[in-house]
């Protein structure tokens, strides 16, 4: 086993080593997750705590590290007698994003538990991990039921898995890490919601403590033994006071006035549940315990929000995470100078010098939205669809203009049955969701079809010298439940930003539409990807990813004028599918295309996009064209762009799910269809 870089070799993140070192104090915390830029010392700092971790008793031969002193009742591998144990390191064990569900969780031998009624169970990850670490990088590239089954074994201390009515649980109380790059995506509220504390990480921007990280990492893997040599003294210290922390963790007292503190913070900045105001108690006794001391200070209370409040913030990926501290302070001090809240600051902080205790990000919420104080009047719209030339923007350029606010869309889907990524927004064959018939296994066998197993095994029974009752399976007899569930796709957005798009009023219309989109594509769980085109050229904006917010912030800076480059935008996002069909050919595309239909960029514009646009229909791509014609004269060119792509077209107020206009529309289908 390699020599894992020093915990306290680590420049600065001080935010980041002190939750974890809270966690390693009392892993009631809940867990870390850390977000930031890549390249920022995330892995490397996890890696290092479990080094720093003292050792633990297990009863020997136990698969499931069972504590000698108070072993599980319920352990498969037991009953266990209490009594001498065996020392064994810390474990530190990692989640690969590509695991499976038996992976993590454990599996069972069905063929042996039906023939022989056997609970044959081969431990997960989670056993692994039970009184260690489970650290899961890119913890929001990870299906969304591993997450759900890691975050619910977190919250119980228990793994339970079930299969056909047999039952395997044992205990799995595990310090869960997770990091992540907020660019790849994020992680659902409600799952962020399941982590203790969040702690933004970014790279130093002053030049000589970049210079020590990277003196500091040369001499690492030069002499990585050498290197932590010259810091086991350190190491030493830290470690002797985790231990000395979990000793006094029991005598901390969190007096009334802490609690009120802690609720008061809580109401003020109105985060959901109360899981929060749940974390920030034990967070602050933690700290508290790390620091030295058994009451918890008005301090205490201060870190533990800044840690535990800023990712319970959000309700949407628009969101940015943070506090606004001014208004924590004021909230403190309102509601502080009971119950010796108030006393002297502790003289190494609640950090102390191994812990630091840095501040994160200011409060970024989104701004209101609508017209501003200074913003240019409406242009009229070009009723032929030529330019517009607001005065101050350029010829035939208009500066970005926000978006309005956000709705609920109708659910636009693409059409067929596909295998893609799980999600929630088209059909498909997954591991999960509703039985639609059996399959032999392809590979480990992970649902069972039990009617469909019995059906297979029962014709052979007098071949193998069953007469009596009971049923002798075999293994090819197995056969796995066919489930369909949802997918989510890759939602590519083509949107015009030519002149005759420009007007304030609708371009604000068209932008909150998209924005609505997006919302709707985070929570179905698909990649995006945004295409814009105006002047003589498209461009790709966004190239397809789960980060939902980056598309939201191009759209938001999204200038507009020129011409109407329909065919160019059209062919740049058939060739921007072209690419990622190579890199991710499961996940089925929908392509949005947001425009008033007019076409006026280059030589026989109508011809050439509808040439492009028939590229589409021959691949069989879904495409729904939202219509943003305005006015009196309306030229119907949107209609005829979908006919082309062989898809639909909907207008902005369709789009709307409780749209009275799509109503009528979708009574009159009805109708039509039952005459």
């Amino acid at each position: 086993m390699s020599t894992p870089f020093p915990f306290t070799a680590v420049v600065g993140q001080d935010d980041l080593r002190l939750a974890l070192l809270l966690n390693a104090v009392s892993p009631a915390v809940g867990g870390v997750l850390v977000r930031g830029e890549k390249g920022t010392a995330k892995s490397t700092a996890v890696r290092a705590l479990s080094a720093l971790l003292p050792e633990v008793d297990v009863v020997p031969g136990c698969r499931f590290s069972c504590d000698p002193a108070s072993p599980d009742p319920q352990c498969p591998d037991g009953p266990h007698e209490a009594g001498n144990g065996t020392s064994r390191p810390s474990r530190m064990v990692e989640l690969p994003v590509g695991a499976s569900e038996d992976r993590l969780v454990g599996a069972l031998d069905i063929e042996r538990a039906l023939a022989e009624g056997v609970k044959a169970f081969e431990p997960g990850l989670l056993a692994d991990a039970h009184r260690g670490i489970l650290y899961v990088d890119e913890v929001n590239l990870l299906h969304d039921h591993l997450v759900d089954l890691l975050l619910d074994a977190a919250a119980m201390g228990a793994s339970y898995v079930e299969r056909e009515g047999v039952s395997v649980r044992h205990a799995a109380r595990f310090l869960l890490v997770g990091t992540m790059n907020p660019e790849e995506g994020e992680l659902r509220p409600q799952l962020l919601d399941r982590f203790g504390l969040t702690v933004e990480v970014a790279a130093s921007r002053e030049p000589d403590q970049r210079v020590e990280v990277v003196r500091r990492r040369l001499a690492y893997d030069d002499d990585p033994d050498g290197f932590a040599g010259r810091w086991a003294d350190e190491e030493a210290a830290v470690r002797a006071r985790i231990v000395a922390a979990r000793e006094l963790l029991p005598s901390v007292r969190l007096g009334d006035g802490a609690l009120r503190q802690i609720a008061a913070t809580c109401a003020a900045f109105e985060v959901d549940g109360m899981r929060a105001d749940i974390v920030m108690a034990r967070t602050a006794t933690a700290l508290a315990a790390w620091a030295g001391r058994t009451d918890v200070l008005a301090e205490d209370v201060r870190q533990a929000a800044l840690l535990a409040l800023p990712h319970r913030r959000r309700r949407n990926p628009f969101d940015a995470p943070g506090l606004d501290e001014d208004k924590l302070d004021e909230t403190l001090e309102q509601f502080g100078g009971q119950d010796g809240n108030d006393g002297d600051d502790d003289p190494d902080g609640p950090g102390g010098p191994d812990g630091g205790g840095g501040q994160p990000p200011q409060d970024g919420g989104p701004q209101e939205d609508g017209p501003q104080a200074g913003d240019a009047p409406a242009q009229p719209e070009a009723a032929d669809g030529g330019e517009t030339r607001p005065s101050g923007a350029g010829a035939g350029e208009q500066s970005a203009v926000r978006a309005a606010e956000p709705f609920r869309t109708k659910v636009l889907s693409v059409p067929g049955i596909g295998e893609g990524a799980a999600g929630r927004r088209s059909r498909a064959r997954t591991e999960h969701g509703r039985t639609t018939g059996a399959r032999r296994p392809r590979g480990t066998l992970t649902k069972l079809h039990l009617a469909a197993t019995v059906q297979a095994a029962a014709p052979h029974q007098r071949a193998r010298g069953r007469s009596g009752p009971g049923l002798v399976v075999r293994r090819d007899d197995l056969r796995q439940a066919a489930r369909e569930g949802r997918e989510g796709n890759l939602v590519l957005f083509v949107v015009d930003a030519s002149g005759s798009m420009a007007a304030r009023q609708r371009m604000s219309a068209v932008k909150g539409a998209v924005l609505s989109l997006l919302l709707d594509a985070y929570q179905r769980r698909d990649k995006v990807g945004l295409v814009t085109f105006r002047g003589s050229a498209a461009d790709v904006a966004l190239p397809p990813t789960s980060s939902v917010d980056a598309a939201a912030a191009r759209l938001e800076s999204l200038p507009t004028g020129g011409r109407t480059p329909l065919a160019a935008g059209l062919l740049k996002a058939h060739d921007v599918l072209r690419v990622e069909r190579l890199r991710d050919a499961a996940r089925r595309p929908l392509v949005v295309v947001v425009t008033d239909g007019r076409a006026t960029g280059g030589p026989e514009p109508v011809a050439l996009a509808g040439r492009a646009a028939r590229l589409f229909a021959a691949e069989g791509v879904a495409s729904v064209v939202v219509d943003c014609e305005a006015g009196p004269v309306r030229l119907g060119l949107a209609g005829q762009l979908a006919g082309e792509l062989g898809g639909t077209a909907v207008t902005l107020d369709e789009l709307r799910a409780d749209s009275i206009a799509g109503l009528v529309r979708d009574v009159q289908g009805s109708n039509r269809r039952a005459a």
